[in-house]
């Protein structure tokens, strides 16, 4: 999606929420840290670290000069993280939040922020910190930062979750789960599901009969003196594919039908390798989905 916002012109920023560099690795850069480096024209990314946020937060708004590490500062907040809910998460929404801020109000040169959000399990955590100290807090600059912070976290015209699955039976058990309790316990706008991994239909029911055919002993003895030995291997590759994705295709009835949100379907591309093709080749296969 960075990638596709980038080549339309818009000038992005990419968060690694979970704090591993390694997503310019897609772009073919080397890993990068807390502060924005250009992987792309027009695509900057970055990688959250809690201890790099502390000392942002304390340089903004407490006016605390912080040339090195935060040292003993830092084990106490962990002690208080520890023991508080949302204090820890409230530094990584947080500064992704002041980012959007800084974009509106035209102090950042940024369009839109992608954010490759926490797991399943984390994400609620996370979009729920502002709200989880806004609760343990009851005055001062602490209870007004939580306070924009929510407001753009539940703005529909600013933010939007989007929730990445894969066409499987527990991928999409947790999928129809987190945007369950998303609505639930969250104000955050929900935008789409991208699925995917999703395998293509290789025939048609017409096509059935002859697939069939050529799946008998005679007509695979005829083929293999065609093109060679090993046909019947092809075969029996392509009446797997075709099984899987018609068992997938049910999870995916049961989640459309759970979730009533746009499905976006990416397909499965076959090839193991990362870098600048196959990121291209998920962002014209997203593009194609979204009519672009």
């Amino acid at each position: 999606m960075a990638l596709l916002a980038a080549q339309q012109g818009r000038r992005v920023l990419l968060v690694s929420a979970d704090g591993r560099g390694d997503i310019a690795a897609f772009f073919e850069k080397r890993p990068v840290g807390f502060r924005p480096e250009i992987v792309f024209p027009g695509l900057s990314a970055m990688a959250m670290d809690t201890e790099a946020s502390l000392q942002e937060y304390l340089r903004l708004n407490l006016r605390i000069p912080l040339p090195g590490r935060v040292g003993p500062l830092a084990k106490m907040f962990d002690f208080v993280a520890n023991a508080a809910p949302g204090v820890k998460e409230i530094l990584t929404v947080g500064k992704i939040c002041w980012e959007v801020r800084e974009a509106l109000e035209g102090r950042a040169a940024w369009d839109l922020v992608v954010v490759d959000a926490a797991a399943t399990g984390h994400i609620v955590a996370q979009l729920g910190a502002p709200q989880a100290i806004d609760e343990l807090v009851t005055v001062g600059p602490v209870k007004t930062q939580t306070g924009w912070m929510g407001d753009l976290l539940a703005d529909p015209a600013v933010t939007a979750l989007n929730v990445v699955t894969t066409p499987e039976e527990m991928p999409v058990h947790e999928t129809i789960e987190l945007v369950g309790k998303v609505r639930e316990t969250l104000a955050v706008p929900l935008g789409a599901v991208v699925v995917n991994r999703v395998l293509p239909e290789l025939f048609t029911h017409a096509d059935e009969v002859a697939f069939e055919a050529l799946r008998q002993p005679a007509a695979v003895a005829a083929l293999e003196g065609v093109v060679g030995p090993g046909i019947g291997d092809v075969l029996t590759a392509a009446d797997l594919a075709v099984t899987l994705r018609r068992t997938r295709a049910q999870h995916l009835t049961k989640l459309r039908g759970a979730v009533e949100l746009p499905l976006l379907y990416l397909p499965e591309l076959f090839i193991r390798a990362q870098g600048m093709r196959v990121t291209r080749m998920v962002a014209d296969s997203l593009g194609e989905e979204l009519g672009l």
